[in-house]
């Protein structure tokens, strides 16, 4: 399949989210990406429910959340009401980890687990099957516009390996520091998602920054 694109909502411009939300919905992108932070797992705070719920509405793209708060399960159900379809948590904020995503797939959604720049893929190795996808951070999660952390690309290579070798069908999502000059390597790492924020909503010409990351 061709790269999926998801670009990050937290970079969208929250004075015109109206008009940032039809970017994404008229342009090549293939979700929304909603970075959920509580100021505690992460040292940001981002936007909660209500303006989840007005994105929804105006969506018409699936809509991808990634959770970088702590006690993720405590929230699972809201966003599952929401009409997200794709959910990721940390690994370092969950307990229970294959029992979180247990839930998250009994409410309908598909699952993820995400890793931190320093979490080792090997830590993931028994939940490979369980997951739909696996969200590497490329830069440390909490704020947009960070550097891309390169050693990100060779993770990529040696997760797409492990993949491989246990036969699971995950997909993987990069997120962090991707742009028009790296998406490339990053696909042919073996990335299936690849998650854009500034990139994007920062670009001159949005829809052919969406389009050149999309290749």
């Amino acid at each position: 399949m061709s790269i999926l694109l998801a670009p990050s909502m937290l970079s969208a411009n929250f004075g015109q989210l109206d008009k940032d939300v039809e970017l994404v919905n008229e342009g090549a992108a293939d979700w929304f990406h909603l970075d959920i932070m509580d100021g505690v797992f992460v040292p940001n705070i981002s936007y909660g429910f209500p303006v989840v719920k007005a994105m929804a509405k105006k969506a018409r793209k699936p809509l991808d959340a990634h959770l970088m708060i702590v006690d993720p399960d405590r929230y699972l159900s809201n966003f599952a009401e929401l009409g997200v379809e794709w959910l990721s948590v940390h690994y370092e904020a969950c307990t229970h980890l294959h029992r979180t995503i247990q839930a998250i797939k009994a409410l309908g959604m598909k699952a993820g687990v995400a890793l931190n720049p320093h979490t080792s893929i090997t830590l993931i190795e028994d939940i490979l099957m369980d997951v739909d996808y696996v969200l590497i951070m490329s830069v440390n999660p909490g704020f947009g516009g960070q550097s891309f952390i390169g050693n990100a690309l060779d993770k990529v290579r040696r997760l797409k390996r492990m993949i491989d070798e246990k036969g699971a069908k995950c997909l993987i999502q990069v997120d962090g520091g991707v742009t028009t000059k790296n998406a490339r390597a990053l696909e042919e790492a073996g990335a299936d998602v690849l998650v854009a924020g500034s990139a994007v909503f920062g670009a001159q010409d949005p829809m052919e920054a969406m389009r050149l990351i999309k290749g």
